[in-house]
């Protein structure tokens, strides 16, 4: 979240000053939130935990009413800046992820196993489309096997989403675990490909090897959600194991 709001500020002009306090006041908001958290250790009482959880649902509650006021301005021409309206929505709508993910944490409300399976992969599939067509968007169109290389993956990642969406709409049950087996291995080859390619990304821009407008930290930022996102098939494909055995 903060990274997100920092990305924003690069993307206002320099006349929109106060859309840029406001972002810089978020950032602010979640490094006081990282200092915080860095002193809690596995010890820390549950109850201080939950208390955590509720600031910061509120702090991500906020920043992500602030996006959705951003993309307002840029979706009703009141403002034109650097930000595209598809970035903001995504960052957007990570924040809202996230924000609900603590209330459920703190109201102890897990979704039955397959239907998590498959709302999770919807989400972060298209997240990582979304990656695909930031990062064809702002390299340099000289760049063309690059260029060429995000549209792909962009192609391929709005294919495996929509097909995520047709499972979703069929609900599988539980005794569907080959199925759900199947869909998480399909989706690791895609993700562990794209996630390699933003690291070799992140790699040359950090050496200033390709010609781009991509920062190294937003370059650090999707790779990271990348592999996050492995994390998370990989838990799910222990649980389906538990489950078969």
């Amino acid at each position: 979240m903060k990274e997100h709001a920092f990305f924003l500020s690069l993307g206002f002009t320099v006349d929109q000053t106060q859309l840029i306090k406001e972002a810089r006041y978020f950032i602010d908001v979640f490094e006081r939130i990282e200092e915080q958290i860095s002193e809690y250790n596995e010890m820390t009482d549950p109850e201080i935990i939950r208390q955590l959880n509720i600031q910061v649902y509120q702090a991500a509650a906020s920043i992500w009413a602030y996006k959705r006021k951003v993309l307002g301005l840029i979706l009703s021409c009141k403002i034109v800046s650097n930000n595209i309206p598809l970035l903001v929505d995504h960052t957007s709508r990570e924040a809202a992820y996230f924000s609900k993910r603590l209330r459920e944490l703190n109201e102890g409300k897990l979704k039955p196993l397959p239907e998590a399976i498959i709302k999770e992969n919807v989400f972060f599939l298209k997240i990582m489309a979304d990656h695909s067509k930031f990062i064809g968007h702002l390299l340099d169109p000289s760049e063309r096997k690059l260029v060429d290389q995000a549209r792909e993956f962009s192609n391929d990642f709005d294919q495996l989403l929509f097909q995520a969406q047709d499972l979703d709409h069929m609900r599988p049950q539980s005794e569907t675990v080959p199925l759900l087996d199947q869909f998480l291995d399909q989706n690791r080859v895609s993700v562990v490909s794209l996630r390699d390619f933003k690291k070799t990304a992140r790699d040359l821009i950090e050496a200033c090897k390709i010609k781009s407008n991509i920062p190294a930290l937003l370059a650090d930022h999707v790779y990271r959600e990348a592999d996050h996102f492995l994390h998370i098939i990989d838990a799910f494909d222990e649980h389906l194991t538990a489950i078969k055995t």
